[in-house]
């Protein structure tokens, strides 16, 4: 398949200005990631995040989110070196949604396990079938998920993470919003519509905010609490001399809706 085969792009996805719709399209293989969809997804999130498009949501076609990695693959080549490759360029992909501009949204319809559940778990909001479940279960093959398990880490608590990564067993949409892996749980019938409105939500908002509070929020989790302070003053010290901002400020005082672009 082609790159533009192997991730579908629709621009103003449910008809909203500035949502780009991202699918995994490699349905008969559960949209495992193989090096090739790999590479077109972390071609297609740069382009985006150099673009004036204000969210993205990740989608998977077929029956599955993301079945993590394409073992028929890793295993026709055992090498240490491309493994090493390999893992790494999975990392440089789950690291460009983290530093990107624009807010991703995964909309996880069906099941995400091992790198699906980190993919879900990297991007910054998740909408969840009500039929939707995940696991990190490389353990049940001898492989401990470890890069899964730096994402996870850091959506759930130390010992809920642990527990799926040692036993491999899945949980369910309900489990995973009380968790904190995703943030809302939809029906099937009904997902579109919660991935629309709050891809509206933020869409609705200055680009220029949001881009802004995106790279300080990830920024000062991975900061002391004193480095973080100075990261976040700074941040909003900057942000209040925006355009965007000013006007809001402003439509506020003169209780009025702000007119931004």
């Amino acid at each position: 398949m082609s790159m533009s085969e192997l991730v579908l792009i629709e621009r103003d996805a449910y008809d909203i200005k500035g949502v780009v719709k991202l699918t995994l399209n490699r349905p008969d293989a559960f949209n495992a990631l193989s090096q090739a969809l790999l590479e077109a997804l972390e071609r297609a999130l740069t382009d985006i995040a150099e673009s004036d498009a204000r969210v993205v949501v990740l989608a998977g076609a077929g029956r599955a989110f993301c079945a993590g990695h394409d073992l028929k693959e890793m295993r026709a080549e055992p090498a240490l070196d491309y493994y090493r490759e390999l893992f790494a360029r999975c990392s440089r992909m789950m690291l460009t949604i983290q530093r990107m501009p624009q807010a991703v949204i995964a909309r996880a319809h069906g099941v995400a396990t091992a790198a699906g559940c980190q993919l879900v778990a990297m991007c910054d909001l998740a909408v969840a079938s009500s039929e939707a479940r995940f696991a990190v279960s490389g353990v049940n093959l001898g492989l401990f998920c470890a890069t899964p398990s730096v994402a996870l880490s850091r959506n759930v608590s130390r010992k809920a993470a642990f527990e799926m990564l040692v036993t491999g067993e899945f949980i369910d949409a309900a489990t995973a919003r009380e968790r904190g892996l995703v943030n809302r749980v939809a029906s099937p019938g009904e997902l579109d519509d919660a991935v629309r409105t709050l891809a509206a939500a933020i869409a609705a908002k200055p680009r220029e905010a949001v881009a802004a509070g995106k790279g300080l929020f990830y920024r000062q989790l991975e900061s002391g609490i004193e480095a973080a302070y100075a990261l976040a003053s700074e941040t909003m010290a900057c942000n209040m001399m925006q355009d965007a901002t000013l006007e809001g400020t402003q439509a506020f005082i003169e209780k009025r809706p702000p007119q931004w672009d």
